[in-house]
């Protein structure tokens, strides 16, 4: 007893000074033998109250609270597993008020917010070759491709009902092995009652959506997906939360996990309150929020969601007041984020820590000591703003805007970027990407088949939305499957056998990712031809046979005889052609061998010529050649 109290004292100081990294062990419901201990955090409540089904949902169990921290608890036999629960709360100004357990890990279906009390056994996992394959790699310098999946509208049931976890197992990671994807990166999976939020406005953060099915069936799902060498990713978000009163927000009748001020507590914008990111208790939440969900389901990785509402404090529409010395600097925000990236890496060097943040003012990827957050990458939403501008232009007008093409390989230094196409460009009347492309229906498919092959020879890791591979129409909805009838429609299908063909070429062709962050993966040829279109460079291995020399045709006009610029003397096959016949396109046969020619072309000592199909990309290989040591490529 001595050491269980001494434990909860601990566990209770270091809750308050905002370093328990583990809280949901001392909050929540914690379970010795028959006994269930309740607590949860309201330091300025009149009177808590457990309710539930166990005792009518009446006041028989009013809890205690402790003086130290404003954590009320009760101890009772009477609750058994799969009953519901609440805290009842007489609030600072006398309200009574039914509220969620901030701590629970698992609610009841939609539209009911109560608790569950729930036990997860401990699991036996099976992933152990996986893991152990991980922590011994350089995750920099193997390739990335991520396939982001909104759970509940990835597929549904003939009745409409979407699939759970059990059912998702059984199709989602068969076809993305087919596919040839490296990750599965899942839209917020923890619980909220709107689903229209995307699960975005979040009410458990210790909780996956009972929407989707139960803790277990999770855990099976993600050993499923290392056994067949996927790996895992998930969005969190730590910036804000769901409004709903009987939630999270103004627990106690007094901002407890948002800001005082109001102009900082509200978020406008999306309708949303925002965490007080610089209060200890509400680090230790959040904290302990991101090590659960990698340590309960080997999560390989977290993208945190809308890293500038926590960085800048006028990110949101509306009033806002300015921080100590005058200016929009949030500094909670920014030092939550380095703790939290330097608590999860020195727990788990191996976990990927990814950003979706739309400024240039803050460092997002690199080490804490030189100023930045700490982050492994950065979505790259400069160059996803700028290409799709680019590709939804007629290209008789591309050759005067060539600088959205190629002015992110002049910044691609700055951070570790991940290049994603996701889901929040194919809403809110964005238009698919299918459906932003420039032309008819063919040219279309061109197009998008143009724009994924740049995307995968352009250095940075990769993600596509569920749906873009095959090019849907349709603009995505999250209360509906995908539109899967379109693979009956010849031009879908082939779509889909490209999209898993370059990422399977991706997966074998090393220069597409194994030095993405280094100076020399990239070697332009030719980024000025705007006349005629197109764009070509090298993208460069670690060893320097391997490399592609790569061909992007912006413009549907076939060039006979193009002339390349090449670093080495032999040959060069074309490994990858977009408008191959079984992918969409009208050839028949790839463009025969090269040989190299002497003669001066783009500064390099060698040339080729070759023809390039009208809004078509080309890989080129080198197959014979021959590497001069101790000469540049270059004259």
């Amino acid at each position: 007893m001595k050491e269980q109290l001494r434990a909860a004292f601990e566990a209770e100081e270091r809750f308050l000074t905002g370093e328990n990294f583990y809280a949901q062990h001392f909050l929540g419901i914690q379970k010795t033998g028959s006994l269930y201990t309740f607590r949860v955090w309201a330091p300025n409540a009149q009177q808590v109250w457990l309710v539930g089904d166990f005792n009518q949902w009446g006041d028989s169990l009013p809890m205690m609270r402790r003086e130290r921290s404003g954590v009320w608890e009760v101890e009772t036999d009477i609750p058994q597993e799969g009953q519901l629960y609440k805290y009842k709360v007489r609030q600072a100004d006398g309200r009574e008020i039914m509220k969620i357990d901030p701590f629970a890990i698992r609610f009841e279906a939609r539209p009911g917010t109560a608790a569950v009390i729930h036990t997860v056994p401990n699991k036996k996992w099976k992933d152990g070759l996986w893991r152990g394959r991980q922590k011994r790699s350089n995750h920099f310098k193997r390739p990335i491709n991520i396939y982001e999946v909104h759970a509940s509208s990835w597929k549904h049931q003939a009745d409409g009902r979407p699939y759970t976890f059990k059912e998702l197992k059984e199709e989602l990671i068969p076809y993305v092995k087919k596919m040839n994807y490296t990750h599965i990166e899942f839209m917020p999976l923890m619980e909220h009652p709107l689903g229209a939020s995307w699960g975005y406005q979040l009410i458990g953060f210790f909780a996956v959506s009972s929407y989707y099915g139960t803790p277990e069936e999770f855990q099976d799902f993600v050993e499923a997906c290392h056994l067949a060498n996927i790996g895992v990713f998930i969005d969190w978000v730590p910036g804000h939360y769901c409004a709903n009163e009987d939630t999270l927000p103004y627990y106690d009748g007094t901002p407890t996990f948002e800001y005082t001020d109001p102009n900082r507590a509200k978020n406008n914008r999306w309708g949303t309150i925002c965490f007080d990111l610089g209060k200890p208790q509400v680090q230790s939440f959040l904290l302990s929020s991101a090590l659960y969900w990698i340590e309960m389901f080997h999560i390989d990785g977290i993208r945190v969601d809308a890293v500038s509402s926590m960085l800048y404090l006028d990110y949101d529409d509306g009033p806002w007041t300015p921080n100590h010395e005058g200016g929009n600097r949030n500094f909670e925000g920014y030092y939550f984020l380095q703790k939290l990236n330097a608590v999860l890496k020195l727990a788990h060097p191996q976990v990927i820590l990814m950003a979706e943040e739309s400024t240039s003012q803050t460092q997002i990827t690199g080490l804490i000591e030189t100023g930045a957050l700490g982050f492994d990458y950065k979505w790259n939403m400069g160059w996803m703003n700028d290409i799709l501008r680019f590709y939804e232009m007629d290209p008789l007008f591309r050759k005067n805007h060539f600088e959205l093409i190629t002015f992110s390989f002049m910044y691609r230094h700055n951070e570790n970027y991940l290049l994603a196409l996701s889901h929040d460009e194919v809403v809110h009347g964005k238009k698919s990407l299918m459906h932003k492309m420039w032309g008819d229906r063919s040219q279309q498919f061109a197009q998008l088949r143009n724009l994924y092959a740049f995307m995968f020879a352009h250095p940075g890791k990769k993600l596509l939305f569920m749906g873009s591979e095959w090019g849907q129409f349709l603009e995505w909805k999250y209360d509906h499957g995908l539109e899967w009838q379109d693979l009956h429609d010849e031009l879908n299908h082939k779509m889909q056998q490209y999209t898993q063909h370059l990422n399977d070429l991706y997966l074998r062709e090393r220069a597409l990712w194994e030095i993405d962050y280094s100076p020399t993966t990239i070697e332009w040829i030719d980024a000025d031809n705007t006349e005629e279109s197109i764009l070509t460079f090298i993208r460069q291995g670690s060893r320097k046979k391997d490399f592609l020399v790569v061909v992007v045709n912006l413009v549907p006009v076939e060039r006979q005889d193009f002339v390349i610029g090449v670093p080495y003397e032999g040959e060069y096959e074309e490994v990858f052609n977009t408008e191959m016949i079984e992918f969409g396109g009208t050839w028949q046969a790839h463009n025969p061998i090269r040989v190299t020619r002497e003669k001066e072309t783009n500064a390099f000592s060698y040339q080729i010529k070759t023809v390039v199909p009208a809004s078509g990309v080309l890989y080129l290989r080198p197959k014979n050649i021959q590497i001069k040591k101790g000469l540049s490529s270059k004259k």
